[in-house]
């Protein structure tokens, strides 16, 4: 048995041996063939004369230059110096616009997926064109990836007084077939140093433009949004960038901020190395947007723009405001009315002889502009709510049944102009326009259309629903000549995003639909130029640069409580003009919050921007309609400093208990300052000091408190020189919470 067991394995074992000789001796079915390797040809990049590229204003400086291969690269942003000892090719350098392709970036201001599924990119300076007109020195630079063909060029604004550089590209397919923008970046900037402060915004309704200042740590840091429309209620595409520094200073030490021109989804990334820098990469948010780029057709990005400070942020934040009124808000620094706006004062629940008298009330106190907000239109389904009528822009004439020409001539007759309101944009369920156009809504197929305050949104990429929207405001204009005012509210964001008109396309959604809103406004602004028009979206949800080349004013919050306003408007002043800033008196206790603040606080407050009231003036004392009237009075006098002086902001709502401001117009010859108590003082504390900014030392000055018959300062109505007020400054007598002042600074 065993015998036989033995000899049965080895006969086995033979065979399985013979098989295996055999089946690497004959060539069979599982042979592999040896691999064909393809001719590689290294497509070659034609050498360049190596070239510094200054980009200059008059006090700052981006250098870049072209290595004799044909490389961008950022030589340095800063203060203007001497620009001979960069002329060294040894000198350190970053890559002006990192591709992925080549040398492997930590992030990349440009991706793109070509028709054979190559991911890589590579950009080489093809040619550089300089020019300069109106105080604008613009640099544009070419270049070209050789073995996809595609191009793009870099364009520089460099504005000469305002020290503001704007920057984005223009990507091109030269090619017979489409690729795909994956990322899609305006620009980027290296910023060398050894530990970096961080100055973003956050909020959320009613609680906008909040400050958050983090030191920016190793790793990839973004500021960004995907909510499609109202981007910035949770955040705001800008920052101010506080360079080898862990404190935030407002008049010392090197400082970049930056703000993107864009309503839509963005991302600005700041990637920091071992390598001692930061990159910033600002753009386009990608998110669900990689972009289709057609044969033949360019890519426009929106303009990022930078400005440098050697003098800390509040140098930072003057540039951007001389710039944003000379160049960027339209008709920027131009006097916009004082104003009652209805909403707080009436809501939905009113008829023609409640809007007469609040129009009546408006003109007796030195108001000059009425404005009438939600509730005056749709008939089917009329909108005494919020729930219906939304898209229905017809006149409700149960509520006003003389006509809105009525209510604007009345407005006229007693020497006030008259506003409305209006939101194009947003369609309630239940009305017609939803039943007639449900294809105009944006929806994803199958699911349900997400509601948020009770409305769904328009497709602004669908260009019938364009059309709609300009004839919502071009109809509203035609109710009556006497329209001097509108209200452009925006009160929810994009969400279950899908439009029955991009089908297939369904990434390009979030780019054209601000493409489309932009085409709106535009058309708007050709056909009336001389309109106010107020960009408001659920109080701050859409301010932005990009929105403001069409717009008068942002409403800056829904919140019009004084106390919490001091921060909203502080934050907002860090990039964005006070002649930008709606900033309203309201009744207390304040409706959003329930604070309890006097009159007078109030009023200080709001007098630092667009000033307004938005109550029911009826249920004012007659003491406090005299006071607004004064108030309303004295705010003329110096609002043209509001509206195009330097801002000094001296101190921060958070840190101390007496913040404070002033603007100094720019000869400085007249100021205003705002001073605020913000809690109790004990008498055993020596009363606060506030100590003056920019004016001119050699000056003396007149300085006289305004809305008092008890000045807080000894000094009142006394004259002194400018440095006294810089160097010794005011000790105000403020002793209890909500205490403030204004005080009027003249050149004698």
């Amino acid at each position: 048995m065993g015998s036989k067991t033995i000899t049965t394995y080895t006969m086995k074992k033979i065979l399985f041996l013979i098989a295996l000789i055999c089946m690497a001796a004959t060539p069979g079915a599982n042979a592999r063939k040896k691999p064909q390797v393809k001719q590689h040809t290294v497509v070659e990049v034609p050498k360049v004369q190596p070239q510094l590229i200054e980009i200059e204003t008059e006090n700052t400086q981006l250098l870049l230059r072209t290595t004799e291969k044909g490389e961008l690269q950022q030589v340095r942003y800063g203060r203007k110096l001497d620009t001979a000892p960069f002329r060294s090719t040894g000198k350190r350098t970053a890559r002006a616009y990192p591709t992925a392709g080549g040398y492997t970036p930590d992030d990349a201001a440009l991706a793109v997926t070509y028709p054979d599924g190559s991911l890589n990119t590579e950009l080489y300076v093809t040619g550089v064109a300089q020019k300069q007109a109106d105080g604008v020195a613009t640099t544009e630079i070419s270049l070209k990836d050789y073995v996809t063909l595609l191009e793009v060029k870099l364009v520089y604004e460099a504005y000469l007084k305002e020290d503001v550089i704007a920057s984005h590209s223009e990507i091109t397919n030269p090619g017979k077939k489409p690729v795909t923008l994956t990322s899609f970046a305006s620009a980027s900037l290296n910023v060398p140093g050894e530990e970096f402060l961080l100055t973003q915004f956050h909020g959320d309704w009613a609680f906008e433009m909040q400050v958050e200042r983090t030191p920016v740590p190793y790793g990839l840091t973004s500021i960004e949004t995907r909510r499609g429309v109202q981007t910035t209620q949770r955040a705001n595409p800008s920052f101010v960038l506080s360079v080898n520094a862990r404190e935030f200073s407002e008049t010392s030490g090197d400082v970049i901020a930056g703000a993107l021109e864009w309503s839509g989804n963005y991302k600005i990334d700041f990637s920091r190395g071992t390598g001692g820098s930061v990159d910033i990469i600002a753009g386009i948010n990608p998110f669900n947007s990689a972009y289709p780029l057609a044969p033949g057709t360019t890519f426009q990005t929106p303009r990022m723009l930078w400005t440098f400070s050697s003098n800390g942020a509040g140098d930072a934040s003057r540039s951007f405001h001389r710039w944003a009124r000379r160049h960027q808000v339209y008709r920027g620094g131009e006097i916009n009315p004082t104003l009652l706006n209805s909403w707080e004062g009436a809501y939905f629940t009113f008829k023609t002889p409640v809007l007469t008298a609040m129009i009546d009330d408006a003109a007796a106190m030195g108001l000059e502009l009425f404005v009438l907000d939600d509730g005056w239109f749709a008939k089917d389904f009329p909108r005494n709510d919020d729930s219906q009528g939304l898209g229905d822009w017809e006149l409700n004439t149960d509520k006003i049944p003389e006509g809105i020409d009525y209510l604007a001539s009345y407005a006229h007759d007693k020497g006030i102009k008259f506003g409305i309101w209006i939101e194009p944009e947003m369609v309630n369920p239940k009305s017609n326009l939803a039943a007639a156009h449900p294809d105009w809504v944006v929806r994803s197929p199958g699911r349900e259309i997400l509601q948020e305050r009770n409305q769904w949104i328009l497709d602004l990429s669908n260009p019938a629903v364009q059309d709609f929207v300009y004839g919502v405001f071009d109809g509203t204009m035609a109710l009556s000549d006497k329209i001097d005012y509108i209200k452009w509210d925006c009160n929810r964001p994009v969400e279950s995003m899908g439009s029955d008109y991009l089908g297939a396309q369904q990434n390009r959604f979030y780019i054209e639909y601000i493409q489309g809103f932009y085409n709106v406004v535009r058309r708007i602004r050709e056909k009336y130029p001389d309109v106010i028009v107020q960009c408001c979206s659920s109080g701050g949800a859409r301010v932005d640069y990009g929105a403001m080349k069409y717009f008068n004013e942002f409403w800056v919050s829904d919140n019009t409580d004084a106390i919490t306003r001091l921060k909203i408007q502080y934050g907002t002043s860090m990039l964005y003009p006070a002649c930008l800033h709606g900033s309203h008196v309201s009744a207390v206790p304040n409706h959003q919050t329930g604070n309890m603040t006097p009159l007078k606080f109030r009023f200080d407050v709001a007098c630092t921007g667009r000033l307004g009231m938005e109550l029911q003036p009826k249920n004012m004392t007659a003491d406090e309609r005299a006071f607004a009237s004064r108030c309303i009075e004295s705010y003329k006098q110096y609002r043209d400093l509001v509206f195009t002086g330097d801002l000094y902001r001296l101190g921060d709502p958070w840190n101390t208990d007496l913040y404070s401001l002033m603007y100094v117009s720019e000869d400085k010859s007249r100021a205003v300052l705002f001073a605020y108590s913000t809690t109790f003082r004990s008498r055993a504390l020596e009363a606060p000091v506030v100590k003056l900014q920019g004016l001119d030392p050699s000056k003396t000055y007149k300085v006289t408190e305004l809305n008092t018959e008890h000045s807080c300062w000894w000094g009142n109505n006394q004259s002194f020189k400018g440095d006294y007020l810089t160097l010794e400054g005011l000790d105000v007598e403020f002793r209890r919470m909500f205490d403030s002042a204004v005080f009027y600074i003249t050149a004698q």
